[in-house]
Formats: structure tokens, sequence, C-alpha cells
């Protein structure tokens, strides 16, 4: 005769397994564990199960497309100036930073490191305000503010409302220093189209800024060639550099 099979459908305690597996040995019942209902089961159900003729299948259609878009360009063509900022908080402690481009590509950094705690929308918003003080001091006259802070760029443009009263006198602000501009529009993008501004804030938080003394501004150049190369003039003799080593 078969043995009889009993499953548990509800977890219990080893110490009870055993003992259950002990007093049913002697009736010829095996115990067997429940198995795990797979997701293979529901597929071959609905295989099985197909529905009527009035089902309709998914429409693979996102009528917001354009919002999901990531790839622009951002060296499009642009009548002003463009302003990209960004702010940075690390262990270090928090750091902001911005860049104007002119109409021909120049770029003028500014960063600054933050001595007060704020939140991530607070060290946004003062990266965009020392960006629009930077421009305000150069005469820019028109300009394209660009960021990754979806939130603050639609924010300052009017289409999203704001609730949180610590940015709110931030945003009094951003409106008193927008009417310096004759033209100016804002612009999001995601993180990997503003690294030039993201790797100064990252800069500025990570600097151990001394209490007293002034830091410099830091040259940022670029060099095409190694410096061995463009230093060192040697007349090759037909042998390669490892010919005299033993």
């Amino acid at each position: 005769m078969d043995p009889l099979k009993y499953i548990f459908q509800k977890p219990m305690p080893t110490e009870k397994l055993a003992k259950w597996q002990i007093l049913l040995s002697e009736f010829d019942i095996i115990y067997v564990t429940h198995k795990a209902v797979k997701g293979q089961v529901l597929a071959d159900h609905l295989a099985e199960n197909p529905v009527d003729g009035e089902y309709e299948s998914l429409k693979m259609y996102f009528p917001d497309k354009e919002v999901l878009f990531v790839g622009e360009d951002i060296i499009e063509a642009y009548d002003g100036w463009r302003m990209f900022f960004d702010g940075a908080a690390n262990l270090k402690g928090v750091g902001i930073g911005a860049v104007l481009v002119s109409k021909t590509g120049q770029h003028y950094p500014v960063s600054a490191k933050l001595r007060f705690p704020c939140t991530n929308n607070m060290e946004e918003n003062e990266a965009f305000i020392l960006g629009l003080r930077l421009a305000i001091d150069m005469n820019v006259q028109e300009l394209l503010v660009i960021g990754d802070s979806d939130l603050l760029v639609h924010q300052v443009s009017g289409e999203w409302s704001m609730k949180n009263t610590k940015i709110l006198p931030y945003m009094y602000c951003v409106q008193e220093l927008i009417k310096r501009f004759t033209k100016i529009e804002f612009k999001h993008v995601p993180r990997i189209q503003n690294k030039f501004a993201d790797a100064l804030a990252t800069l500025s938080s990570m600097i151990q800024h001394p209490d007293k003394n002034c830091i410099d501004p830091i040259p940022v150049g670029i060099h095409k060639q190694p410096t061995y190369c463009a230093h060192v003039e040697e007349e090759s003799d037909g042998n390669p550099w490892f010919h005299d080593i033993k």
C-alpha cells in the first residue's frame, strides 16, 4: 500500500516537524512540505483559459513621449547666454556651482561652499541664485537657465506651485533677480548633461575651506598632448627604448 502523503499548509517550528515525522512514520505517512506557487502556474492558467472576443490588447502609445525624451542636445543655437547650475552634498559638506556660457562658447564658472544646514531644494536654489547674480554682474540681458532639478525649473517657470515655507524666500529672491533680464527662459535636462556644474558643486563640497584665508580661483585648462612629449626633445637612433637595459 502506498504511504499517505499529508501536506502542512502553515509553517511549523523545526522541533515539532521532527516530532511529527517520527510519529507519522509508524502509520506509513510521509510528510511533504508545501511547495511555493510559482508565476509559471499563472501563465499556464491564462494560456489554457483564453478570454472572450471582447478583449482588446494594450496599446503601446504614450501621449507624453516628448516629456520622456532625454537625448536632446544642449549645444543648440541660442541668441543669448546660457547658465548651468547644480548643488552637491556629501560627508564633507555642501557645495554649489554654476557656469555661464557666452555666445562664443566661453565658460565662466563660479562655485561656493555652504556652511549651514540645508535640504536638497535649498542647495539647488542657492546654486540657481549664485548663477543669476553672476549673470547680472556681467550685464547679461538674455539668458537660458539650464538645470537638472525638475522641481525647481517648473516652480520658477510658474508651472508648479510651492508649499514649502523654507523655499518661499528663495522664490521671492529669484523673482526679483529675474526682473533684471530682458529675456530669460528655463530648461530641464538630465544630470548627465549637467556635468560641468555638478563637478564644480562636488569640488566645492569636498574642499576644507580655511576660516581666515581666501581661496584663489582655480583655473581649468586643456592639454592636448602628454607633458613629456611637450618638453622632452630627443633624436631617435633607431633602437628601441629597452635596447641598453640588461
